[in-house]
C-alpha cells in the first residue's frame, strides 16, 4: 500500500465515539459517548454500517438526555414560580 491509499483508508475509518469518561450509567450505557456495554465491547468488530447506527442510537440517547435535563430545569421552575405565588398570597393582609 503506498501513502495516499493509507491516507484515504484513514479518511473514511469510523472512529470510536470514546470521550475519556468511561463511566457507566445505571442502566449500563457509557456517560461519556452513550453507548450500551455491547456497543462498546464490539465496537472494532463491527461493520461501518453497525458502526453508523450505534452513532445514531447515541445521538438519540444523547438528545433523550437533553430533553429531561431541560423537563427538570423546567419542573424546578415551575415549582419555585408555585412556591412564589404561594408565599405572596401567604402574606396578602
Amino acid at each position: 500500500m503506498n501513502d495516499t491509499s493509507m491516507r484515504q483508508l484513514e479518511i473514511f475509518t469510523i472512529r470510536s465515539p470514546c470521550k475519556g469518561i468511561c463511566e457507566s450509567n445505571r442502566k449500563g450505557y457509557c456517560k461519556g459517548c452513550f453507548r450500551s456495554r455491547d456497543e462498546r465491547l464490539h465496537w472494532l468488530s463491527m461493520t461501518d454500517a453497525q458502526k453508523h447506527h450505534v452513532l445514531y442510537l447515541c445521538a438519540l440517547r444523547q438528545r433523550k438526555l437533553q430533553l429531561l435535563a431541560w423537563q427538570a430545569i423546567s419542573d424546578h421552575n415551575q415549582h419555585e414560580t408555585e412556591t412564589t405565588q404561594t408565599l405572596q398570597t401567604a402574606f396578602d393582609f
